[in-house]
């Protein structure tokens, strides 16, 4: 190893190989300080001291408010097209809508639910709507002219959504049964 006079750079050889000691420019020391700090004080303020709630915890605090939220408005709304979705997603839910069906639809739309009267409820076409929604304004009201009794009276609020929720999880099985009538849905 070599150097030149003490004024001037400082030039080593390794391997014959001449460096010059440089020094690092001061835009990456300061970004390299800087960033040190704001690590520390990062740590000191959401790790050590908790004077301030961390980032995930305020994310699952927000999650949890959303959900609450989301909650309400089903419980506030029952028919609603995600309310209605969500609940043809439980088990428990759609079994006691399928002994609704099968003692009160059963005689219209066949065991399966692939019609006998009524039309086949299993296959991608939608007479009345296309939504949940509208299938349960069908379980309620009906459609007399057509001969589909409204059902509300004798099902109450809590069969109706129960029965939709059996209907929604049938949807797209294609059993065979009664022709194809109203308006394909994907």
């Amino acid at each position: 190893m070599s150097s030149a006079d003490p004024g001037s750079k400082i030039v080593a050889t390794y391997d014959d190989i001449q460096e010059e000691d440089n020094h690092l420019p001061n835009w990456w020391l300061f970004i390299l300080f800087g960033t040190i700090i704001f690590g520390f004080g990062y740590w000191m303020v959401f790790q050590t001291t908790k004077s301030l709630p961390n980032p995930p915890a305020e994310y699952a605090e927000e999650i949890k408010v959303l959900k609450a939220q989301r909650a309400e408005l089903m419980a506030r709304n029952p028919t609603s097209d995600e309310a209605l979705a969500e609940l043809a997603k439980n088990a428990a839910a759609v079994e006691e809508g399928h002994q609704v069906f099968a003692t009160i639809c059963a005689a219209c739309h066949g065991p399966l639910a692939n019609g006998l009267v009524g039309p086949n409820l299993t296959d991608k076409y939608w007479i009345h709507g296309n939504k949940p929604s509208d299938l349960a304004k069908t379980v309620e009201t009906g459609w007399p002219e057509k001969g589909m009794p409204p059902q509300a009276a004798m099902l109450g609020p809590e069969k109706t959504r129960k029965v939709v929720a059996f209907v929604l999880s049938l949807r797209n099985t294609e059993v065979k049964g009664k022709e194809p009538q109203g308006d394909f849905m994907e």
